[in-house]
């Protein structure tokens, strides 16, 4: 039956219209993973002489046994924004004459065949070699390095169980905020240090063989809870059937005194809370407005004389993460639909009149939240309120009109993790100037005058571009209109 479920697989990859396209993405990505992962072999051979000679240290096992937790919490966090989930695969196979059973013992173990597998045994298993089992015996090493690889291995499983069952949710996001807060904030801030709380599990491997019987068990468990889990949920209804969001039918009040444009507004906060993507950028906005405890809380960039400019960065960042995100897929969200407002009296002007509206309010909203920056002093409140100007008055504008430069489809029901659906070279390139602009407007002044007159250039700017946003915000409506044609086919094209 096995062997049948992988025919399934190659006949489905050979008669796909885009094989040609799929065989040389796979063959490019083939080839950076084996350089990848041949830079990790490279490392975990001489990663003895790397913590002996780089790191000035006697013992490279004590400093590595007292710092593999922290490997396991990198792990984690990349295993989180990496691995990809099976689960969409079974609406392919369910209608099909096979047991539930097989099918998902077919897609976890499909799951398990992945590069990121051979990390932890690439990395640890030279040193394995080289410097355990010479030191403490085969049996020592052999277990130690077992002892690594299943927790590597039930990290897969417990990864396959935990993105499915909160990906794109708050809950999600906190437990990776509070990875990272365990993993650099324990010993960053002094309150403990995790390494050397875990360094006696790790060593007790070498003289007992109870630590591999455990992680083995453990391993088990995790591979039945992902089992139970996708095998619980695995119906064709339960995989169509609307997700049941908060809010998800309410409006933003403020829009309807805007027309078609409001209700088209309306209908894009709609998308945003239904679907997985546009979903994850919103509580990815509200994650990156902590981004400030970073810069501001961090000796390195304070200053007796005025404040650091790296701080124009964080401003522009802050009360604009959001737009940033979900404007550089401009119209690639509404590519399913695209050709509903070419044919609707005012509808691309109405569509793009929306975007604005909904990248406005949305600002307002991430500076409004950032205000408690005050705490920091009143330089942060005035560098949020000019940024943020700023944003408004001259950001939206580029981020709209470099974001219609060759368009690409995209599937809304994706996750946003690695999924680079309606992503080009278009999307990548926005960012200079979307980040270099406010410099270009806050150094001439800063440095002939001072900061705050930088400050004011910032705001100035801003509210002459939000004086003449009419005109601006005609500008992408026109670039459209021009390229409707070209932009319709491509957005017809197979993803």
């Amino acid at each position: 039956m096995m062997l049948q479920l992988i025919k399934l697989e190659l006949l489905k990859t050979m008669r796909s219209t885009s094989f040609a396209k799929s065989v040389l993405v796979a063959i490019f990505l083939g080839f950076l993973a084996i350089v990848l992962l041949s830079y990790l072999l490279i490392l975990g051979i001489f990663l003895k002489e790397v913590i002996e000679k780089g790191f000035n240290q006697p013992d490279a096992y004590a400093i590595l046994s007292a710092n593999l937790i922290y490997f396991f919490l990198v792990e984690f966090m990349y295993r989180y924004f990496t691995q990809q989930l099976p689960v969409i695969e079974l609406e392919r196979f369910l209608h099909l004459p096979i047991k539930k059973s097989k099918i998902i013992n077919f897609l976890l173990a499909r799951s398990f065949i992945s590069p990121l597998t051979l990390v932890a045994f690439l990395l640890f298993a030279p040193f394995a070699f080289k410097e355990v089992m010479p030191r403490f015996g085969d049996a020592a090493g052999w277990s130690w390095l077992l002892c690594i690889l299943l927790t590597s291995w039930s990290l897969h499983w417990l990864m396959l169980w935990f993105k499915q069952k909160f990906e794109d949710s708050f809950t999600g996001l906190a437990v990776i905020f509070a990875v990272l807060l365990l993993g650099a904030g324990s010993n960053y801030y002094g309150w403990f240090n995790i390494g050397e709380l875990m360094k006696p599990v790790f060593d007790w491997s070498l003289t007992s063989p109870f630590p591999v019987l455990v992680m083995a068990v453990l391993c088990l468990f995790l591979y039945r809870v992902a089992y139970s889990y996708y095998f619980e949920n695995a119906y064709l209804e339960s995989l169509a059937k609307e997700e049941d969001v908060k809010f998800a039918n309410t409006n933003f009040g403020i829009f309807d005194r805007f027309g078609l444009a409001g209700e088209l507004a309306n209908l894009e906060w709609k998308l945003i809370i239904r679907h997985k993507k546009s979903r994850t950028y919103l509580m990815l906005a509200g994650f990156f407005l902590l981004y400030g405890l970073i810069f501001y809380t961090n000796p390195v960039y304070q200053s007796e004389d005025g404040f650091s400019h790296i701080f124009i960065f964080v401003g522009t960042f802050i009360t604009s993460i959001f737009m940033l995100q979900y404007g550089q897929l401009f119209l690639s969200w509404n590519s399913a639909n695209f050709d509903f407002f070419l044919q609707k009296r005012g509808g691309i002007e109405a569509l793009v009149k929306g975007k604005y509206l909904l990248f406005v309010a949305t600002s307002a909203l991430c500076f409004l939240a950032s205000v408690p920056y005050v705490y920091f002093g009143w330089d942060i409140l005035l560098i949020h309120v000019c940024t943020f100007l700023f944003n408004m008055g001259v950001v939206i504008h580029l981020v709209i009109y470099f974001s219609l430069w060759k368009p690409k489809p995209m599937d809304l029901n994706k996750g946003a993790m690695f999924n680079y659906e309606g992503v080009g070279i278009a999307q990548f390139l926005m960012m200079l100037p979307i980040f270099l602009g406010p410099y270009a407007v806050y150094f001439p002044f800063a440095l002939l005058i001072n900061q705050y007159a930088g400050l004011a250039a910032l705001a100035i700017s801003g509210l002459v571009g939000i004086v003449f946003s009419p005109y601006l915000s005609s500008l992408p409506v026109n670039k459209i209109l021009k390229n409707r044609y070209e932009i319709s086919s491509a957005f017809r094209q197979e993803l």
